[in-house]
């Protein structure tokens, strides 16, 4: 998993103001309910994104993250991948993800997170400005996929999202997927990442601008895996440096 129970988000390089955040259950497509956490901004035209967490699913770094989205003008709501086979009812630290994630596909996520910016849209009178989606490791690559679901998205954001195949032949592998890209993407991974690396960063940059997909990948030279983390004290530049990228982009994207 990327971030452990002490970890938390950095905040962001502004503060606009929030208007309120709450837990909820949202209903996909497919009738299944998940549990979410929405957190709304007072901010005129704002956009929204919905966070999509790593192996553990919902959790406190994510709630805390969109209520500092909301902070920073942006709607934001982060969701869970295991309602499905977990159900909606929170969960405690130990909380057993693994049998759950093995169960999880690309597909299936790409229904909650319709029923996601559908409930964005539906927390504001007049609905959101434009629609991102922004993930972390596991849920860095589901976001960058989310530019092929279909779904009217501005843009799509990860944070060391694994790019290329998992396995022989990875159908979802992000580098696989690039030429049914339908939006601009962004993408922020660690420089002293081992399993990520840079090199992978650059093959994805090479296929994204191959592909003809407006992109922006950034490569932190020091930093490790997860570095977007509060308590990662060392890392507080690339941290701050990802946030003010990551607004610029929502505000002059789509």
């Amino acid at each position: 998993m990327c971030h452990d129970p002490a970890s938390g988000p950095p905040p962001p390089p502004i503060v606009l103001g929030t208007a309120a955040n709450r837990h909820a259950i949202v209903r996909a497509a497919d009738s299944n309910e998940f549990a979410a956490f929405g957190a709304t901004t007072d901010v005129a035209d704002a956009p929204g994104v919905v966070i999509l967490p790593d192996v553990r699913g919902l959790h406190p770094f994510y709630e805390a993250l969109a209520v500092r989205f909301s902070e920073a003008g942006v709607h934001a709501v982060a969701i869970d991948y295991y309602g499905r086979t977990a159900g909606s009812a929170p969960r405690g630290d130990d909380f057993d993800w693994e049998p759950h994630f093995a169960q999880v596909r690309d597909e299936i996520v790409s229904i909650d997170v319709a029923a996601a910016t559908d409930f964005l849209a539906s927390s504001q009178a007049g609905g959101v400005a434009r629609l991102f989606t922004v993930g972390f490791c596991f849920g860095g690559r589901i976001s960058f996929n989310q530019a092929a679901s279909g779904l009217d998205l501005a843009g799509v954001i990860g944070f060391y999202g694994r790019v290329v195949e998992e396995g022989p032949g990875d159908p979802t592998a992000p580098l696989n997927l690039v030429n049914a890209y339908r939006c601009p993407v962004m993408g922020f991974f660690g420089g002293a990442d081992p399993k990520i690396t840079p090199e992978h960063a650059a093959a994805f940059r090479r296929a994204l601008e191959a592909a003809g997909v407006d992109n922006e990948i950034v490569v932190y030279d020091d930093a490790p895996h997860s570095f977007f983390d509060r308590t990662f004290t060392d890392h507080e530049a690339a941290a701050r440096d990802a946030w003010t990228r990551m607004l610029q982009f929502m505000a002059f994207t789509g």
